[in-house]
């Protein structure tokens, strides 16, 4: 699966770790996340998360 990078802070979101201290369970794509999902590190929406190329 695809990883995507915030664009403010370098967070890494890793859909093979997904984001479990906010109830995303492993393996869930950076697509299915909720709109109003944001940034664990600094906040920001995912609008601003940028594909990371493998």
């Amino acid at each position: 699966m695809t990883k995507y990078e915030c664009d403010v802070c370098g967070y890494i979101y890793d859909p093979d770790l997904g984001d479990p201290e906010h109830g995303i369970l492993p393996g869930t794509p950076f697509e299915a996340l909720p709109e109003d999902w944001v940034c664990p590190e600094c906040g920001i929406g995912k609008e601003d998360f940028t594909e990371v190329a493998d």
